[in-house]
């Protein structure tokens, strides 16, 4: 059976990035990690597979003349079951990044994720629809989702 898998192209170097997301995800593994040597006897990682919360993500160093950059079309989903991942995830990912709205985010290597408590969906997919709305309004007005908050929303405070 065929495997799909995000596979992330890097201006520069990817020895950054693969740092911040092991440093984001403790338990991350990275494999096939291949390098590049230089003229002056280094080596720099071209590319290399990081397997985290159980997606495997392919980086890719595209090197110096790569002219892109990455936007908000495409993004990493972390749904996280407590307000500590939240804090953890958020902290790390926006260190040196761009924080956004409702839960979005920018890394400093300029990848889009969406950092969302798995309360915002129960309590969107709740069965009062007047209490869903309140969330809904309240989870507009943050950056970071604070699941507190939201539950005091759904639940009329």
């Amino acid at each position: 059976m065929p495997s799909i898998s995000p596979f992330l192209w890097y201006p520069h170097s990817v020895e950054g990035p693969l740092a911040l997301y092991r440093l984001a995800f403790p338990d991350a593994i990275v494999s096939d990690e291949q390098s590049i040597p230089h003229d002056d006897g280094s080596h720099a990682v071209s590319y290399a597979r990081l397997t985290m919360a159980g997606v495997t993500l392919t980086l890719f160093n595209g090197g110096d003349g790569v002219d892109f950059r990455f936007n908000e079309s495409v993004s990493l989903f972390i749904s996280c079951d407590t307000a500590a991942e939240v804090d953890h995830l958020w902290s790390t990912l926006t260190e040196g990044g761009t924080p956004g709205r409702c839960g979005w985010l920018k890394d400093r290597y300029g990848v889009s994720w969406q950092v969302v408590p798995t309360l915002l969906g129960q309590l969107m997919g709740g069965p009062d629809p007047a209490a869903s709305k309140r969330v809904f309004d309240a989870m507009m007005t943050m950056s970071k989702l604070e699941s507190d908050l939201l539950q005091k929303a759904y639940d009329g405070q």
